[in-house]
């Protein structure tokens, strides 16, 4: 996405230096776009394929929720994504956000590229609903709206960020309060069970290195991973129906699941565990080189806040229904239509259009002269 990590469009709000193994200087981590004011510095593929990758996954989540109730094959499908794609998604938010240090220009910075559009997207989505779904209006920016929660969320995360880095421990600590967030009864003001329940795999990011990325980028994991994914496939398939979807969206305690506290936090810390091993074996699955995406990964923000008003429209035209009705056929159709969305999304004629609202610039009188010229 664009401005913020992975929905970050590529920004790099840096990487502490680091001594990579058999050199005798730091290393920068890969970056994927230049710092403000910098020389060219060359982007790194694997991290523009992940994240393109990802936002197609996203989009292709959102999309078969559309089509999926009594589809057992897609179903487990869908289950599998759901298992991994968010936490591998908040993860690279978080490496990417490594040097946020709060400064007045970082924050300004996250102003425009999360918040902005954030206030925007919720009133369009807002709309959205009201004139397709005939649900009266609400303007609530406290109340994130669909996928706009993502949004609120990073935008916390990154604002927390100088905190984790901090303190001791980060990744158990923040895996605790993960826990105890689902053993409380919160609303969902601000998102604040998704912002809590999927804080480790930010933090976790936080205090990633390139090295721990260059263990999964060998033909060995590779060839596990995809043994991984086959055999979660597999479960994903016998396991159905699955439980409640609430556990992996993590927007519900273990009241709303109407389960104990023992139980619930013992499938939470498994839901971890599994979590954390396709991760890595999606990261061991990406490509290194360039590919014919690879540059589409650079601006991933306009197809995750774009995409969603499609389905809504879709679900305007009465699209859904059809498609369920052909099966397989209109499974593959959906999953194609979805995937091309997610490329003409990318490219740069979109992004031109959409820029203001996606990439927005805070008033001329609000920030400082020196910064204007950026």
């Amino acid at each position: 996405m664009a401005a913020g990590g992975v929905p970050d469009g590529g920004k790099v709000e840096g990487v502490m230096r680091v001594r990579m193994p058999g050199t005798t200087k730091p290393q920068d981590p890969p970056r994927t776009q230049n710092a403000p004011g910098s020389q060219d510095i060359a982007r790194d593929p694997f991290f523009d394929n992940a994240k393109f990758l990802l936002i197609v996954l996203v989009a292709l989540g959102h999309s078969w929720e559309q089509i999926v109730s009594g589809t057992h094959a897609l179903q487990s499908v869908h289950t599998l994504i759901y298992t991994f794609h968010m936490p591998a998604f908040i993860l690279l938010c978080g490496y990417f956000s490594q040097r946020f240090t709060g400064t007045p220009t970082q924050v300004r910075r996250l102003i425009e590229s999360v918040l902005l559009p954030y206030l925007f997207f919720e009133l369009a989505y807002a709309a959205t609903n009201s004139a397709v779904r005939d649900e009266p209006f609400a303007y609530t920016p406290t109340e994130p709206t669909y996928l706009c929660w993502f949004l609120v969320a990073l935008f916390l995360w990154r604002l927390s960020a100088p905190v984790w880095r901090a303190i001791r421990c980060p990744v158990p600590i923040a895996a605790g309060l993960s826990l105890t967030a689902g053993l409380t009864t919160m609303s969902y003001d601000l998102a604040l069970p998704r912002v809590l329940m999927f804080l480790p795999w930010f933090v976790l990011g936080l205090t990633l290195r390139p090295e721990h990325f260059a263990l999964l980028r060998t033909r060995t994991a590779r060839r596990c991973a995809i043994l991984t994914l086959l055999c979660a496939g597999a479960a994903s398939y016998l396991w159905l129906p699955a439980p409640d979807e609430h556990w992996l969206s993590m927007d519900a305690g273990h009241t709303d699941l109407d389960v104990s506290w023992p139980r619930y936090l013992a499938i939470r810390i498994g839901i971890f565990m599994l979590s954390a091993t396709l991760v890595a074996a999606f990261f061991a699955c990406v490509p290194r080189r360039r590919t014919a995406f690879t540059a589409l990964g650079a601006a991933t923000m306009y197809p995750y806040l774009l995409h969603g008003l499609l389905i809504r429209a879709g679900e305007a035209a009465g699209l859904y229904p059809h498609l369920k009705d052909l099966g397989a056929p209109g499974q593959l159709l959906l999953t194609a239509g979805v995937i091309a969305t997610v490329f003409l999304l990318s490219t740069p004629p979109v992004r031109r259009v959409f820029r203001p609202v996606v990439e927005p610039r805070l008033p001329r009188a609000v920030v400082p002269p020196g910064e204007r010229s950026r």
